[in-house]
């Protein structure tokens, strides 16, 4: 009997995706002793230090092309730093402390996030605006379009899903700016489920069968929406994004970054192709991951790692003894 044994890049591609949950779960930790204090510079910085030193151990050649901003912006993880210890040459896309304010204010759904993807494979997002819009996998083809109305796209929706719009949750940021998207979906008889930050949970979840949000929409970071392009690819799920802009200033910026139409609306293909990684773990508890929790000499974190390649999403919860490692120390 001859047997076959999984090809290397399968296996390599395994140990990697542990190894973004240690990066993570590290970015969690540092992050959570700033839980409630309404520090949210102080939990982002915390976030993002323990982030990086965690990078110094995984094996890649990586590239930040989503950070915490330009290099005179950001003393760590700024667009164009190099992290990894060697290995296949991979771009990063993170937020390291995704929902700050949550963090700050010990709210929920405050958690740490990267992406990874081979070289050129991800869009290089500025830190503006994004229109974007949702939907989970399992659906035909074009069930959203951007450029459709809210009734049209709840009534695509429901007619794949085979249920009334009746039925249907969307999710929006509880933000002035949505008023009229929120009035749109009520009309036409969607339910609406409004939150406070992190767009990036909001957008997952529609890609995860027990989050009873069907749809995502609204305007938030663009980076975030890469990040959340790169999770939806693992589950099949279908995204649109277009940018928005403030002034003419930032339109020259996006030409700059190679976009020759400021106004093209983005797949969740073009945002995130190819091969890619995601991996998050709860800062505070939420509706997808419990927050890190500390105990005598235990810090259990609990996260979600998905692959494209194998369409898998696994859950894990880790229990990290102070005996046998250093954590990042409390403030």
């Amino acid at each position: 009997m001859t047997v076959h044994k999984p090809h290397a890049p399968v296996q390599t591609d395994r140990n990697l995706a542990l190894e973004l949950v240690r990066v993570t779960e590290a970015a969690a930790i540092g992050a959570s002793h700033w839980i409630g204090h309404g520090q949210k510079n102080e939990a982002d910085g915390a976030a993002v230090e323990a982030m990086r030193k965690a990078f110094d151990a995984v094996a890649i050649d990586g590239t930040v092309v989503i950070g915490e901003g330009e290099m005179d912006e950001a003393p760590m993880l700024y667009i164009g730093e190099k992290v990894g210890c060697g290995g296949p040459a991979m771009d990063i896309a993170v937020d390291p402390l995704e929902g700050t304010t949550l963090a700050a204010k010990a709210g929920p759904n405050a958690m740490a996030t990267l992406a990874l993807a081979e070289h050129g494979n991800f869009l290089h997002a500025p830190d503006i605006y994004m229109d974007k819009i949702a939907v989970g996998g399992g659906l035909p083809p074009g069930v959203i379009n951007l450029d459709d109305s809210v009734a049209t796209n709840l009534r695509n929706l429901a007619l794949a899903k085979k249920c009334d719009i009746a039925d249907l949750m969307v999710c929006l940021l509880d933000r002035d700016r949505h008023e009229q998207l929120i009035a749109h979906c009520r009309e036409a008889g969607a339910r609406v489920m409004l939150i406070s930050d992190g767009d990036v949970a909001g957008v997952i979840a529609t890609g995860l069968p027990d989050s009873q949000i069907d749809m995502y929409m609204g305007a938030g970071g663009a980076p975030e929406g890469v990040l959340s392009a790169a999770a939806l690819r693992c589950v099949g799920g279908q995204m649109q994004g277009r940018l928005l802009y403030e002034n003419e200033e930032q339109i020259a910026r996006v030409r700059s970054m190679g976009h020759a139409d400021p106004k093209r609306c983005f797949t969740v293909e073009e945002m995130a192709k190819g091969d890619v990684m995601f991996a998050a773990t709860g800062v505070t508890s939420g509706a997808m991951l419990r927050g890190v929790r500390w105990g005598h000499n235990t810090a259990v974190t609990h996260s979600i790692v998905m692959r494209s390649r194998s369409g898998t999403v696994r859950f894990i919860e880790a229990h990290h003894s102070l005996d046998q490692k250093i954590l990042p120390a409390a403030n």
